[in-house]
């Protein structure tokens, strides 16, 4: 399971990994994350998490980021728009 960014005191662009088999956790890396934010969307491909949107009030983000836990890495997601 991962889980990544969300509001406390401060909105946050951090997250961990959990690991079943261990039951341990384990932080995810931050380096080129997408900026905090809460009220994000978040779906697994089968080998990468992606974020998308959310907000940090007063501020609406359309952007995101690529999350694979093999390699703990981000990357940012394009914005630029393609047609169908």
């Amino acid at each position: 399971m991962i889980v990544w960014g969300g509001h406390g005191v401060n909105t946050l662009n951090t997250g961990g990994r959990y690991d079943p088999n261990t039951d341990s956790w384990a932080a995810t890396s931050t380096n080129n994350a997408p900026s905090a934010r809460d009220s994000q969307t978040a779906v697994w491909t089968g080998t990468e998490m992606i974020v998308w949107g959310g907000e940090d009030f007063p501020n609406y983000f359309n952007t995101g980021g690529r999350y694979n836990p093999a390699t703990d890495t981000w990357r940012a997601s394009s914005t630029t728009k393609r047609a169908l």
